[in-house]
């Protein structure tokens, strides 16, 4: 198990593919094994499922990890759940874990045009995910820290839907976070972007969308500046055809002004890029980010 220091957020983030993906019962105890030994404190998980007969799996995840933990988990219906084998009464979105309560959730859908949706497809012959699914932006605050996770349109070639959706995404936490809360908010997810892109762009300050600004520090890239590929089709299990790229994010918001230095990135690195019970984790790596927290309950 990693240490962790006395004054510093762990904060770990994975799109764990728990709906779509092969061998789940054995990679829910990879996700495990995984948050175990990086010592934790907050999770963010995309791909969560749950239905009528088997549990949440973000909950599983938290029924098995080492000591006390709670979890929020929010998601929709899926449109067409033929489409993926599965029954009508699943739910499919985002969970947060953290090892304070958590006190307040909310679930957003962020925004989509279901033209452009159908036009993403047309090109596909086995979509990865059906049309008309609503991409979730979950909110919980925990320990008083505002923490989001989100999972934004999946298609290469629908940039503009994603553009849009981080537009939502800015309004959104400047609504619901605690704007007088010793830490800056955190935010976590899936992007199906790289860093290069407008979307990702726009939220590190680099770009300028609508007349609009923004600023959140790119955890791994304020560090490191290139790599981190976190998803990789050169590995077996992932069948893509597209190149490497760098698409998970942990996003912390703007450090300036707060007192002695919280929420400044103090580490990032990738997690769940190996095997430590024999299968990945999931078609994605994750990332493990420690943020500066001097106020950390003891």
């Amino acid at each position: 198990m990693q240490l962790v220091s006395s004054e510093v957020l762990r904060v770990v983030q994975l799109n764990m593919d728990s709906i779509f993906g092969p061998r789940w019962p054995d990679r829910r105890k990879e996700v495990v094994a995984w948050i175990d030994y990086l010592n934790a404190d907050v999770v963010c998980l995309q791909e969560v499922w749950e239905d009528h007969l088997r549990p949440n799996t973000a909950g599983w995840i938290a029924e098995h990890l080492d000591g006390v933990w709670h979890c929020a988990f929010e998601g929709f219906a899926l449109p067409d759940p033929e489409a993926t084998g599965s029954h009508p009464s699943v739910r499919f979105g985002s969970a947060i874990l953290s090892r304070w309560p958590i006190d307040a959730v909310e679930l957003m859908a962020l925004p989509i045009s279901r033209h452009e949706d159908d036009r993403a497809h047309v090109n596909m012959r086995v979509p990865f995910v059906p049309r008309g699914v609503p991409y979730e932006f979950l909110h919980a605050r925990t320990a008083g820290i505002d923490v989001y996770s989100t999972h934004l349109h999946s298609a290469v070639g629908q940039a503009a839907q994603r553009v849009q959706q981080v537009l939502f995404i800015d309004d959104a936490i400047e609504r619901t976070c605690d704007p007088s809360a010793a830490m800056p908010p955190v935010l976590c997810g899936d992007f199906n972007a790289g860093p290069e892109a407008d979307e990702i762009r726009f939220l590190t300050g680099n770009a300028v969308i609508e007349g609009r600004s923004t600023y959140f520090q790119d955890a791994w890239g304020v560090l490191h500046g290139s790599g981190g590929v976190t998803w990789d089709p050169d590995r077996p299990s992932v069948a893509s055809d597209y190149h490497p790229r760098r698409i998970d994010y942990v996003f912390v918001g703007d450090p300036k002004y707060r007192n002695a230095g919280a929420g400044r990135v103090v580490s990032a690195e990738l997690a769940f890029n190996e095997p430590r019970t024999g299968v990945f984790a999931s078609d994605h790596y994750g990332l493990s980010v420690d943020i500066a927290w001097p106020t950390r309950p003891a």
